[in-house]
């Protein structure tokens, strides 16, 4: 059974900086691309960014570009997510997931909060 358990959010001031983790079981994680993925309230959740299965390659939304930087360890099947220069439009539970599709087994989530 595949689960995914995410960590490292919290309340943030406009300007600060999280890191965010993400550990998977139950799958062969060093042979999938991994992303992460929020949901805001009232939205529906989009892709944050992603990494290939090997980490050579990744992808960002535009709207994180320069900011955030996500990255994997193989050998520790862990996903993170480093977020710099926090807007409050980045307030969302942010979840971790195979990319680019993802499967129906989402974690529960962590909550980020940007706010002054």
């Amino acid at each position: 059974q595949v689960q995914l358990v995410e960590s490292g959010g919290g309340l943030v001031q406009p300007g600060g900086s999280l890191r965010l983790s993400c550990t998977a079981s139950g799958l062969i994680f060093r042979t999938y691309g991994m992303g992460w993925y929020r949901q805001a309230p009232g939205k529906q959740r989009e892709l944050v960014a992603g990494i290939t299965s090997g980490g050579g390659t990744t992808i960002y939304a535009d709207s994180v570009k320069g900011r955030f930087t996500i990255s994997r360890d193989n050998a520790k099947n862990t996903v993170d997510l480093q977020m710099n220069s926090l807007k409050p439009e980045d307030t969302a539970v942010y979840y971790c997931n195979r990319h680019p599709i993802p499967r129906d087994y989402w974690g529960q989530g962590t909550q980020v909060t940007v706010s002054s």
